[in-house]
């Protein structure tokens, strides 16, 4: 067996780690963070999951019927109010303007011919030579034109109005979530077309139970949105209980405002809203909560290291409840007293349990 030479820096090295060692078998313990068990009030809290949807949002679909001649724009697009975004064919709308053209001259035609006969009618009854009977008909053909001359006017208004539709612009700055129909095809009334929406203004909306709703307080609701897509938490603008619950889940709906102008939240995605309720409805006689840092989990177990009073730290296994608004505390269903020291960093706790036991 050959001897083993070890350098002047290595020979340091294995003095260091050697006087480590005796130190810690000495039962020379590191002085460790603690906190003291405590009762608190707390306010309320709900999680729930929420769809984003934009405040303004818009489908438009087709007035009239028609062939889709043009598309401006497609799904992603930025819009502005006003601008056209489609063009429907004109030619049937403008054949009904000129059919309503002709009913109108055709009704004034046949007003001055009515008139005509009316007015040669009370002639010749002033004269004795007609009826007073035959007058009343000549007044009632009269009066038959004239509304037949306003009804043709009305159908031309409205033909006008209808070929006005012809083109669809946007009625709101924004871009273009979705085209429904493609050029070349054929656009009837109430078909949509595009839909567009304002991504400055978006909001969550969340259905709760009423039950769960008045665990919260009768006073105005806080909220904050969890967005995972992008791992952001942003604070509510404004929390809208709306008044009504939905017959078919027996849910009231929850409208919760996004900042203005928040970026990359498209309508559609997956959001958690964490609801906290008012200071009047949090528990007058509080939970146990402890440090979420003081938390040891391992596989099943979950449980913290309690002070012994004797200078050292036990496992106590624990069993926790829901974690409070921000996640740093959390409360503890079972597992203690009340009245506990634990130690904040549970993994050097244990290290120095198993020292002091050997």
């Amino acid at each position: 067996m050959k001897p083993i030479m070890l350098s002047v820096p290595a020979r340091l090295l294995a003095v260091l780690v050697l006087s480590l060692l005796t130190v810690t078998s000495g039962g020379v313990r590191a002085e460790l963070p603690t906190v003291r068990v405590e009762a608190r009030a707390v306010v309320p809290a709900i999680v729930a999951e929420a769809t984003i949807e934009a405040v303004r949002q818009s489908t438009l679909a087709a007035q009239m019927p028609g062939r889709i001649l043009e598309l401006s724009v497609d799904a992603g697009d930025r819009v502005r109010r006003g601008a056209v975004l489609a063009r429907i064919d004109p030619a049937e709308v403008a054949a009904a303007v000129a059919a309503a053209d002709a009913g109108i001259a055709q009704a004034e035609s046949a007003l001055v011919n009515a008139r005509a006969e009316y007015q040669r009618a009370r002639s010749l009854v002033e004269r004795k030579f007609l009826s007073q009977s035959a007058l009343d008909n000549a007044r009632a053909q009269f009066q038959a034109a004239e509304a037949q001359v306003r009804a043709a006017r009305a159908q031309r208004e409205q033909a006008a109005t209808v070929k006005g539709y012809t083109s669809v612009v946007s009625p709101l700055d924004g871009l273009v979530a979705a085209r429904h129909i493609e050029p070349g095809e054929m656009a009837q009334p109430g078909r949509n077309l595009l839909t567009v929406y304002d991504p400055a203004q978006m909001r969550a909306v969340a259905d709760l139970a009423p039950q769960r709703l008045a665990e919260l307080g009768a006073g105005p609701l806080r909220a904050r949105v969890e967005l995972p897509a992008s791992r952001r938490i942003v604070e509510a603008a404004a929390v809208t209980v709306l008044p009504a619950a939905d017959a078919r889940t027996h849910t009231v709906r929850v409208r919760v405002d996004l900042p203005a102008g928040i970026e990359d939240v498209l309508p559609g995605s997956f959001a958690r809203v964490h609801f906290q309720g008012t200071a009047a409805a949090a528990s007058t006689a509080g939970p146990t909560v402890i440090p979420a840092a003081a938390v040891l989990r391992r596989g099943e177990l979950t449980a913290v290291y309690a002070a012994d009073g004797q200078g050292g730290f036990t496992l106590r296994q624990i069993r926790l409840g829901r974690a409070l608004p921000g996640g740093e505390w959390v409360e503890v269903l079972s597992g203690l007293g009340g009245d506990e020291t634990l130690a904040l960093d549970p993994v050097q706790a244990g290290i120095q349990a198993r020292a002091a036991a050997r």
